[in-house]
C-alpha cells in the first residue's frame, strides 16, 4: 500500500432551520459547528487522493451485519455536505482478511446477533488498528455480549473503558458536552461510549445503549423524530472526522 498523507481540509457548513435540537438539545452538539482540534497522529495513510469512505463490516457468527442499509449512505452525505472531505456515495463492504480492509480508515460494525471472529481475523483486525485504523462498533440491540467477547480476544490487554466526556470524539465539530446522545431506549438505560486507546489515540469506539446507526437511516424507517436524526448525524460527523484526522 501506498504510504501518503492524507490531507485534511475542512469547511463546515451552517445548517439551514437548526436552530435547536428538541428536548435533547444538551446532548446534540447544537452549538454548531467547531474548528478541528489537535488529534494524535497516526501512522496510517490513505492513497493520495482517493476518495475517503466507511468500511462496512462482514463478519461471521450469524449476526446482521448488513443492518440499517441507508445509515452509511445518509453519513457519507451528510459528510459530502458539511465538510470538504472527498467521499464516495456508498460505503464498502470488506473482510478482515481481505485486502480492502487497507482501503478504509474507518470501519463500522453493527448487528442484532452473534460475532464471530477467526483467530486470523482476530491478528489482522488488531494489526490494522495499530497501524491506524478505527473502528466503530454500535449496538443494534443484540450485539453486546459477543462483541466484547471478540474484541476482548483482539485487545486482551487493553480493556474497553469508558470514553472520557472531555475526548475530541465529543467536541471536534459539534458539542456533545453529555456524551453519545441517547437516539433510541433499547433497556432504557443511559448511552454510553466506551473504547479502547492504544497510547493517547482512541481505536476502537463502541456505542452501547444509543443505536447510532438507526439514527442515521432514512427517517421513516424508523419514524424518529428529526432533532435525533441530526444528533446521530452530527455524532457521525464527529466520529468519522476524528478517524481520518487521526490518520494525518
Amino acid at each position: 500500500m501506498n504510504r501518503w498523507t492524507v490531507a485534511l481540509s475542512l469547511v463546515w457548513l451552517p445548517l439551514a432551520g437548526r436552530s435547536d435540537c428538541g428536548i435533547r438539545n444538551a446532548e446534540c452538539g447544537m452549538d454548531g459547528p467547531r474548528s478541528v482540534r489537535a488529534i494524535p497522529h497516526s501512522a496510517f495513510h490513505m492513497p493520495h487522493l482517493a476518495p475517503l469512505t466507511i468500511g462496512r463490516l462482514h463478519y461471521d457468527g450469524g449476526g446482521d451485519w448488513y443492518a440499517g442499509p441507508s445509515a452509511l449512505p445518509n453519513l457519507l452525505a451528510a459528510l459530502r455536505q458539511r465538510t470538504a472531505l472527498s467521499v464516495t456515495e456508498r460505503e464498502r463492504v470488506v473482510t478482515l482478511t481481505g485486502p480492502e480492509l487497507w482501503d478504509v480508515p474507518y470501519l463500522f460494525m453493527t448487528g442484532h446477533g452473534n460475532v464471530r471472529f477467526s483467530d486470523e481475523e482476530v491478528k489482522q483486525l488488531r494489526r490494522w488498528l495499530e497501524q491506524g485504523g478505527f473502528l466503530h462498533a454500535d449496538d443494534d440491540y443484540g450485539m453486546d455480549k459477543s462483541f466484547r467477547r471478540e474484541i476482548a480476544r483482539v485487545f486482551p490487554d487493553h480493556p474497553l473503558v469508558e470514553v472520557p466526556l472531555s475526548h475530541p470524539i465529543y467536541h471536534l465539530v459539534y458539542d456533545f458536552p453529555r456524551g453519545i446522545p441517547k437516539i433510541h431506549e433499547h433497556d432504557g438505560l443511559p448511552a454510553q461510549g466506551f473504547g479502547i486507546f492504544l497510547g493517547n489515540r482512541l481505536v476502537v469506539y463502541y456505542s452501547y445503549q444509543t443505536d447510532l446507526g438507526d439514527g442515521w437511516e432514512d427517517p421513516e424507517v424508523h419514524h424518529d423524530p428529526p432533532e435525533l436524526h441530526e444528533a446521530a448525524l452530527r455524532m457521525g460527523v464527529n466520529l468519522f472526522t476524528y478517524a481520518v484526522s487521526a490518520t494525518r
